[in-house]
């Protein structure tokens, strides 16, 4: 598998400049915000701009796999707001395929528990996949519903139903086991049973709980306000997750692809080592971890052979 840095964990440098600290902490690849006003990010429909990430990308030896735009209105019952999103996503789209990058993490629209007319959003959602996934299959993009609190998609359960109803290839699940386990809702292996078959891209981070007992709220959708917490992020490798029993999953289910290390800087420096540090530790953490799946499968293979 191939281990990506994410722009969020770099908001100190331009994308330029993260690609070469990716490259610096021995990283694969790159997945990268596509966001106006985010210093790490590419600019919403900037050609110019994505001509540059990609020349340097190519430079560094570090491919933008993904993209991460952070349009929420795709579940809009406006149809003025909700084509507006689409059309973002669309340029989302035609800038991945520019620069190569065959990925892009999607928002399952914004949505909160207090909220009425689930059915009609929900509507709007899967008609919103739809309308994008002939674009994305045309461009060589699988567009990724991820597992996030403050969309329709929360739990694994709710974005595995999303991916059946929209039914095209072009439209997977983006699994985000750290997001499912501070939500309280799936543990790894009912994320595996209800959507391991669909699972077109992985997020990766970790945390510890301040408090395992506190309900989990949040009022915006992007991320998690410092007084609603009830957890601390932390460098893979030193949290709760169990990431060598996640990837063991991962693997039984066939995905063997990339692993985007989402290094919460961003949203929560005081939690984190220098983003250097952390990517390079992570990602040396996840490595160990693989260098031990493939030590164990070989040990089972010589079994069978015996």
């Amino acid at each position: 598998m191939k281990i990506a840095g994410h722009t969020l964990g770099t908001p100190d440098h331009t994308v330029p400049e993260a690609l070469q600290l990716f490259a610096r902490a021995g990283l694969d690849a790159a997945e990268v915000i596509y966001q106006d006003d985010y210093k790490s990010g590419l600019p919403v429909g900037d050609t110019a701009a994505a001509a540059e990430v990609a020349r340097v990308a190519d430079g560094e030896g570090i491919p933008v796999i993904g993209l991460t735009p952070y349009t929420t209105a795709i579940n809009a019952t406006d149809e003025r707001i909700r084509a507006a999103a689409v059309d973002e996503l669309r340029s989302a789209i035609d800038t991945a395929h520019a620069i190569g990058a065959n990925r892009i993490r999607v928002y399952s629209g914004a949505w909160q528990p207090d909220r009425q007319d689930h059915a009609t959003h929900w509507a709007q959602l899967v008609r919103s996949f739809q309308e994008l996934s002939g674009p994305a299959a045309d461009a060589g993009v699988v567009l990724c519903a991820e597992n996030h609190f403050g969309t329709m998609t929360q739990t694994a359960r709710d974005t595995a139903k999303l991916i059946r109803e929209v039914d095209s290839p072009a439209v997977r699940v983006l699994y985000d086991q750290a997001n499912l386990t501070f939500t309280h809702d799936e543990g790894f292996e009912d994320a595996f049973a209800v959507q391991g078959d669909l699972i077109g891209h992985v997020h990766v981070k970790d945390l510890v709980f301040k408090d395992p007992n506190a309900p989990f709220v949040a009022s915006e959708t992007a991320r998690v306000h410092a007084e609603e917490r009830a957890v601390m992020s932390r460098v893979v490798g030193d949290g709760t997750l169990d990431w060598s029993s996640i990837l063991r999953r991962l693997r039984e289910v066939g995905y063997d692809d990339v692993l985007s290390l989402e290094y919460e800087y961003r949203w929560h420096p005081q939690d984190l080592e220098a983003p250097e540090t952390g990517f390079r530790r992570g990602a040396e953490h996840l490595r160990a971890l693989l260098r031990e799946l493939d030590v164990d499968a070989t040990g089972q293979k010589a079994e069978v052979r015996s």
